[in-house]
């Protein structure tokens, strides 16, 4: 009978580097697909009857575009007003909070009995979630190597194509057989999920993590000393220290502008594509739901080719101009196709590829910011575009009032898309 010996264990514990970083990486992903799920399930609620009379709004395209272009106004709002408390009181504290804020908007959106308070909810999770996304661009410059970004980068931001893609089928279900408010508290017991993952197994760098062991954490370090700024210089520096190295750089306003871009089209599609199956090319309820997941299903795919490619080439505005080129085309084939089935193929092609780049987008941002300002930038980029974008659901409920069809509100995703791949195309030229 052998015996273990603690001293050779621990030998081998530290031969072989520990994984802490992919456990923080499964939880972001984790993350970003509740808060995504969170933001969704209106879209479903667009399409249904019982909700929009309940509601007050049913055929009233721009109320109904209302509930998307709130939520987005206010998330504008919270990238700025929580995401600089990542620079100063770290990431795991901020989205914790945005979380607890998130819980408290879902559980008012269940109970709601007018549209006000409807949007009410909508503002208050738009301020929560505003923090998400640049916290977790943080926690993947902390925990992640530049070598593995890219790939890092794609694999959390996939949850905001996995989310929707079950979100469509998930909440069409619920709605469906129980009804409206149930999709409110289902959706609350999911948020509660990451809220107790970050606060209990996440830290907001990896040397402060009990599980990292010392070759991993030499791992990360040392790629990361290869960047150009050392974050630990423990130096204090004034608000216009950190972010006058951004805003005087017009790459970085380049980027800003195909971001806005990105995500004016993204919700635009997100807000009004059950209701535009099922309306415009005349879809059943059941199918609504399938056919609404295959879009984000195609990002998916594309986002994690797109990762693979930003980390084997080390270039990422090629990226950007290549997703807005072929997903601003493929929506226009989409809107001219004769056929329903084939203007559904056609959506989820062109969705797949206009969106196949933000990981890109993100990697090439955490290239130009140092380390020191980047929750700013990221949070500033964010919130710049959630301004713009989140008059994208509420003008297409405005194109489809005015008209009667859905058709020129989706050419005017076209217009966005194409014009954004003149700013991606300066970057591309300059080899970044």
């Amino acid at each position: 009978m052998s015996i273990k010996n603690p001293a050779n264990q621990l030998l081998t514990d530290e031969i072989k580097p520990t994984k802490q970083r992919f456990i923080t990486l499964l939880i972001l992903l984790i993350g970003i697909m509740v808060v995504y799920l969170d933001r969704v399930n209106v879209s479903v609620l667009a399409a249904n009857g019982t909700f929009l009379t309940d509601m007050g709004i049913q055929g009233q395209p721009v109320k109904i575009g209302m509930m998307m272009s709130t939520f987005l106004f206010a998330y504008g709002f919270g990238n700025l007003l929580l995401s600089p408390l990542g620079d100063y009181w770290g990431p795991r504290k901020t989205v914790t909070l945005a979380l607890v804020l998130c819980c408290i908007s879902i559980a008012m959106g269940g109970m709601a009995g007018t549209f006000t308070v409807l949007i009410a909810s909508r503002i208050i999770l738009g301020i929560g979630e505003g923090a998400y996304y640049p916290m977790s661009g943080i926690f993947t410059k902390n925990w992640f190597p530049p070598q593995e970004r890219g790939r890092a980068n794609a694999a959390w931001i996939i949850g905001q194509s996995l989310a929707p893609a079950a979100a469509m089928p998930f909440f069409t279900y619920i709605i469906g057989t129980y009804g409206w408010r149930e999709s409110f508290h289902a959706a609350l017991v999911l948020t509660i999920i990451p809220l107790v993952l970050f606060w209990l197994y996440i830290t907001d760098k990896p040397k402060t993590h009990k599980k990292v062991n010392a070759l991993e954490l030499r791992h990360i370090e040392e790629g990361l000393a290869r960047e150009k700024k050392n974050e630990d210089s423990g130096i204090k520096e004034t608000l216009w220290q950190r972010v006058k190295p951004f805003i005087t750089n017009y790459r970085y306003w380049l980027l800003v502008y195909w971001y806005i871009s990105l995500n004016f089209v993204f919700w635009g599609m997100v807000s009004w594509l059950p209701s535009y199956l099922k309306t415009a090319r005349g879809f059943s309820w059941s199918e609504m739901g399938w056919l609404s997941a295959l879009p984000f299903l195609a990002a998916i795919i594309t986002k994690a080719f797109a990762g693979w490619v930003a980390d084997r080439t080390g270039r990422c505005a090629p990226i950007l101009f290549a997703a807005m080129v072929l997903g601003g085309f493929g929506t226009y084939l989409a809107v001219i196709a004769p056929g329903k089935y084939l203007a559904a193929a056609l959506l989820v092609i062109s969705f797949g590829f206009g969106n196949m780049a933000a990981p890109a987008a993100w990697t090439l941002l955490q290239g130009l910011v140092d380390g020191k300002s980047l929750a700013t930038a990221g949070g500033t980029m964010n919130a710049i575009a959630a301004f713009c974008s989140s008059t994208s659901p509420v003008l297409i409920g405005w194109v489809i009032s005015s008209t009667g069809s859905y058709d020129g509100g989706l050419f005017m995703l076209v217009g966005a898309a194409l014009l954004a791949s003149g700013a991606a195309a300066v970057l591309a030229f300059q080899k970044l």
